[in-house]
């Protein structure tokens, strides 16, 4: 009783095992307990930039609120040190529980509360508040498994602690994200971290345990593994519930790729839509006049080589093809899996008209800077059908430097053709993609069409207060000389719903929301701030 009491207190823990392999079992222990943290934390980063946007706000505000826990949750477990082995075993149990549900907790907000940010900061706390406890509690018990000065502990500890942090990062894109998905992984990693934390606890310091604590402890442990197994065998009803729940009940194609989510909605050429990370990046009911603004414009002049860089989708290559003089066509796509879609899927490869069918056009798949920076191809045409511009992976499509790069690519007389975003809606975005493609070295000349052919009844002030951003779509022709006003040239094909007219007033509409002075956006100084 007087030795229980001893060790409850800080003294030597009575081990069932030798004090070197105790000393093993803890840092082995710390080991996997930091691969799990920095698994919840990339989780929350990555879900967070899915249904939010802007990665780097999203990156700066987890790891900001976690690390400014951390130092929280370190203070508070003070209190904890003489109980070092029970409060150990719950803060794992507790931190597994919360850190593996989080992503379905997260996707759920996002699918029914159409909400994620407040919860996205409430995990960042709380799972940097039960992480940072970890490590004056475990920095106790190493002491008490064998005796070593506190810098040689402490050196130990976060060696261990980092290493586990290594593998925990490069887990979870090349192994969790990849093989299980964000929710299976989230679940899987936080049965791991319940098990080694209570293993731990009940088998090398079981002698420090009364048996309520034992008890406790098992029943803790076992619940949570017990609720996180229960999730994992429910999540694939989950997500089919929660994808309802952001697109409906058409859903027929759900795939995680190693870029994004993609989702394929709808049945017939008058339904099908197309997400890409929740966001819709084609609807079949007025897709066609957004390709045809996109494409048509930057076709008037040579037009042999055609170079498009993303429109994975094919439907920006169905309206080139339809030119008959066009004699190659090259699809830059960085997501396979996209333009898997668009040749296979029945509804996708009939909007497109079985575009990748076409022996003039090769599909590549690769980022659109790097492919740029190897490729020596001439091209006459450029078409940048990419996602809006924002602080995000692809910036760096938006850039200067990317530009430049297009700038060499181009034949003479060669034209760019940019979508910038809707000038209505974003107006700061639209005439800093202008802005950055003059620094590219090119001349311009911005357009905006309304999703309906009516649009322009509406002033471009009304549009805004209406905030109805599906009806702006906001284009840049570019060339090496002075650009004139957009049309649909000589031999274009008859457009469904497209003309010289609108084009036109499409020039003067863009040109009456001008915002002078806007600088361009670079790979040092990026500059897309306003939120899609």
């Amino acid at each position: 009783m007087i030795d229980q009491q001893v060790s409850l207190r800080g003294g030597a823990a009575r081990l069932p095992v030798r004090p070197r392999t105790g000393r093993f079992l803890v840092l082995a222990a710390v080991f996997v307990c930091a691969a799990c943290g920095l698994v919840y934390e990339l989780e929350l980063v990555a879900l967070a930039s899915y249904l939010i946007g802007d990665s780097v706000t999203q990156a700066s505000v987890v790891l900001s609120v976690m690390v400014f826990a951390m130092g929280i949750g370190s203070l508070l477990a003070k209190r904890l040190r003489c109980h070092a082995a029970v409060g150990f075993g719950l803060i794992e149990a507790v931190l597994a529980l919360i850190g593996g549900s989080s992503a379905l907790v997260l996707y759920a907000s996002f699918a029914w509360l159409g909400e994620s940010r407040y919860a996205v900061v409430g995990f960042s706390l709380a799972i940097g508040v039960l992480i940072g406890a970890e490590i004056p509690l475990l920095m106790t018990l190493i002491q008490r498994v064998d005796r070593q000065d506190a810098g040689g502990a402490v050196a130990d500890l976060f060696a261990a602690d980092y290493v586990g942090a290594l593998v925990g990062g490069l887990a979870f894109p090349f192994l969790l994200l990849p093989m299980l998905g964000q929710l299976t992984g989230a679940l899987l990693t936080g049965a791991v971290n319940a098990a080694a934390g209570g293993a731990l606890v009940l088998w090398v310091f079981r002698r420090d345990l009364t048996p309520r604590s034992r008890r406790l402890l098992f029943l803790v442990n076992g619940s949570v593994i017990a609720v996180l197994a229960t999730a994992t065998f429910l999540v694939d009803d989950f997500e089919r519930a929660a994808r309802r729940a952001v697109y409906g009940d058409q859903v027929r194609v759900a795939v995680q790729t190693g870029v994004q989510e993609v989702v394929l909605t709808g049945t017939g050429r008058d339904s099908l839509g197309l997400y890409l990370d929740g966001r819709l990046r084609v609807s079949a009911r007025d897709e066609y006049r957004y390709h045809e603004a996109l494409v048509h414009p930057a076709m008037d002049g040579p037009r042999a080589r055609v170079l498009i860089l993303g429109g994975g989708d094919g439907l920006a290559a169905r309206e080139v093809l339809r030119y008959e003089d066009v004699r190659s066509v090259t699809v830059v796509e960085i997501d396979p899996a996209v333009t898997r879609l668009a040749r296979t899927d029945p509804a996708l490869s009939e909007l497109n008209g079985h575009a990748y069918r076409d022996p003039r056009l090769t599909a590549v798949g690769a980022d659109a800077f790097t492919w740029l920076r190897t490729d020596h191809h001439r091209y006459d045409v450029v078409i940048s059908d990419l996602p809006d511009p924002g602080i995000t992976a692809s910036t760096k499509l938006y850039s200067a430097e990317f530009y430049g790069l297009i700038a060499e690519a181009l034949a003479p007389r060669g034209r760019l053709v940019v979508h910038a975003g809707p000038p209505v809606v974003r107006p700061h975005t639209f005439w800093t993609v202008e802005a950055s493609v003059r620094a590219g070295g090119l001349a311009t000349r911005p357009y905006r069409i309304p999703a309906r052919p009516s649009g322009f009844t509406a002033s471009p002030d009304r549009l805004a207060s209406a905030g109805r951003p599906a009806e702006d779509w906001g284009f840049l022709l570019a060339a090496a000389e002075a650009v004139g006003e957009p049309g649909l040239g000589a031999g274009a094909p008859v457009a469904r719903s497209l003309g010289e007219a609108e084009l036109r007033e499409g020039a003067r509409a863009a040109d009456r929301l001008r915002l002078p002075g806007q600088a361009p956006s670079t790979l040092i100084h990026p500059r897309y701030w306003e939120e899609a």
